[in-house]
């Protein structure tokens, strides 16, 4: 029997024609799995930024304890939304003359 042969053979069979790309399907997907386990694991053991290296850069933040639901409550429930206005933003393809100024300079 020639290698030709031989491939006919085995191309008719019902375990190389499903079986071969089964297998190399679950191998080439553990492999695939594996990568994407390895990120979850390399991004997981990241640590919080503490207030002392956001104060290294640069940008304060408030102590946790001054920040609860029930100041930000009160915060919003002083806001006024019966008396607004509503004030235009400028267009980029506007020239800076045409934009009314709010604030003096």
């Amino acid at each position: 029997m020639s290698l030709v042969d031989k491939l006919n053979y085995y191309s008719t069979r019902k375990s190389f024609k499903y079986g071969i790309p089964f297998l190399i399907m679950m191998v080439a997907g553990s492999f695939g799995l594996q990568q994407f386990s390895n990120l979850r694991y390399q991004y997981a053991k990241k640590q919080p930024v503490t207030p002392e290296e956001m104060k290294k850069y640069g940008v304060s933040m408030k102590n946790r304890k001054d920040v609860t639901l029930e100041s930000e409550y009160d915060k919003v429930k002083s806001v006024d939304i019966e008396n607004w206005e509503n004030k235009r933003g400028p267009r980029p393809w506007e020239e800076q003359e045409d934009q009314p100024t709010t604030a003096k300079h």
